[in-house]
């Protein structure tokens, strides 16, 4: 068990440390010679990195000191007013645009060699006919393998500009044989729409994992799909969604609103307001809605539930979300860094803002879900505290509250066992993946031929694979013990292995079987047609 304990404040902490970021297209109408004007606070700063680069009797890398110079300014404005480092920014660049130019593989970097876990459905390697297990030796007469090859030096490689070609040597394990490969790069989706399937005749399923440029587009295709196979209802999934642009989670809101309706309120520092409204182009006004948050949604997904529901539109259900109700915009520092700066507060329609305090420091703030914890809110309802002096009302009369988070019209608690919050953690963080490739290496054939349905329906985790995650994962650095927790383990067993067979799109569909939140919107619907 103390093995258990010691990942639960990891899990923890990579679902908070997410929520950090909201795109914003406001206007900023201070001018560049106004922002930037010569003062002697600036003037201050220069001289001292000066007088450290040419006098300090020691040689001093200035760009680390600047660094921590600029987290140590931001860290005294906000949590979410952060730093981004001219190594991060490409990275991070490429997850907020939602795409990337490469070849479009996932893969491992499996005994000092890249072992492709899958081609990206419709991407360039797939298309050049790349499959899962194959190794790839080297790309352009570079060697990719063995124990000198870093992990960034391999994306560098396989990475370049769009339309431009690459030649890689594959190794293909099944056949024993090495292939010559060429291989046009493209832009490829980093998908943030994880999952889009019919759960009953009638309703749907949409989750999504962030608000990218392209979530949206994405969305808007995974919705007309669902329509076109005739759901009336929907579940949206914005569970541990960290957020992401503004515009976007306004263009999801605007499918489910009607005209004029009032979607999102901005203020910024000089009092100036904007206000921004549904249009005429929704698809989904009159279909029922659920959408599914907890404690780890964040930002725009907590705008996203904030205007439903406070126009009364769908049902919120779940756990109270993260409660950030600040605005940031990005600003290049010239030297291929960036800052991410708060520069407004949102309120929801009813005038609601629902960004926890943080006066107390950014290790009080985000300490925050320990305190719940402790608190009891995740299990009860009514531990959860609020104020009524933040009380609001909804055009049809409903009593919501701001001051940190959603507060969802339907509780569901949290499983706390720390069996569960390990499995959790070792199914998204990877570790079981790697578990389960090692496993396909083997066994690979098992599969070959079989679609998802036969997998689904068929297909049973035996007591023998289950044991043998049991014993890698003891004997592994990580030492977890899920010896008690055998049924939910080949339940995730068998996800992870729909995912490396299929994507993540089957793999939702089988780790959502037996859901809490899902089986709860089934039983407000069986609830509804009874009523009916």
């Amino acid at each position: 068990m103390g093995n258990q304990k010691k990942y639960l404040p990891l899990w923890i902490g990579l679902a908070l440390a997410a929520g950090v970021f909201i795109g914003s297209k406001l206007n900023f109408n201070d001018t560049t010679e106004k922002i930037f004007a010569t003062n002697s606070k600036k003037d201050k700063l220069n001289r001292l990195i000066d007088y450290i680069d040419y006098e300090y009797v020691d040689n001093v890398n200035t760009d680390s000191i600047v660094d921590v110079t600029v987290n140590g300014i931001l860290e005294n404005l906000d949590p979410h007013s952060v730093y981004i480092p001219k190594s991060e920014y490409a990275h991070n660049a490429d997850d907020m645009r939602g795409a990337f130019t490469g070849i479009g593989v996932s893969f491992y970097v499996y005994n000092d060699t890249i072992a492709v876990i899958r081609p990206i459905e419709g991407g360039p390697a797939e298309r050049a006919g790349i499959r899962g297990g194959d190794r790839i030796l080297y790309a352009d007469g570079k060697k990719l393998y063995g124990q000198l090859v870093e992990r960034d030096s391999i994306t560098n490689y396989l990475k370049g500009d769009i339309n431009s070609k690459v030649e890689l040597q594959v190794y293909r394990p099944s056949e024993k044989k090495i292939l010559d490969v060429k291989v046009k790069r493209k832009q490829v989706p980093l998908v943030s729409v994880d999952a889009s399937y019919k759960i009953t005749n009638d309703l749907g399923y949409i989750k999504v994992n962030r608000f990218s440029e392209t979530t949206y587009k994405e969305f808007e295709s995974a919705l007309e799909k669902l329509k076109d196979q005739g759901i009336k209802k929907l579940v949206l999934d914005l569970r541990n969604n960290p957020g992401g642009y503004i515009s976007t989670a306004e263009r999801v809101v605007d499918e489910f609103l009607e005209d004029d309706k009032l979607v999102l309120i901005t203020k910024n520092k000089s009092g100036d307001i904007n206000k921004t409204f549904a249009t005429g182009r929704g698809d989904f006004e009159h279909g029922k809605l659920y959408v599914l948050i907890n404690e780890n949604s964040a930002s725009a997904s907590e705008i996203v539930a904030g205007a439903l529901q406070d126009n009364d539109k769908g049902t919120i259900i779940g756990r109270r979300s993260f409660g950030k109700g600040l605005v940031q915009r990005e600003m290049a520092l010239g030297d291929g860094s960036a800052i991410r700066l708060t520069i407004a507060r949102y309120y929801t329609p009813t005038g609601r803002s629902i960004q926890r305090p943080y006066g107390k420091g950014n290790e009080n703030y985000y300490s925050d879900y320990e305190k719940r914890y402790r608190n009891g809110e995740l299990i009860h309802a009514d531990s959860i505290k609020v104020a009524d002096s933040l009380k609001y009302k909804t055009p049809k009369g409903k009593v919501v509250y701001g001051g940190g988070g959603i507060i969802p019209d339907v509780f569901v608690p949290k499983d706390t066992s720390i069996e569960n919050e390990t499995l959790q953690y070792v199914s998204r963080s990877g570790f079981m993946s790697y578990f389960i490739f090692e496993y396909l290496e083997k066994n690979r054939k098992i599969f070959k031929g079989m679609s998802f349905e036969d997998f689904k329906n068929t297909y049973t985790v035996d007591d023998k694979l289950s044991k043998e995650f049991i014993e890698y994962s003891k004997f592994n650095e990580a030492q977890i013990d899920l010896s008690n927790y055998t049924e939910e383990l080949k339940k995730t067993l068998k996800a992870n292995l729909a995912q490396q067979l299929y994507g993540p799109n089957e793999y939702e569909i089988i780790l959502n079987d037996g859901d809490p939140m899902l089986l709860k919107v089934l039983e407000l619907e069986a609830e509804n047609h009874l009523d009916n």
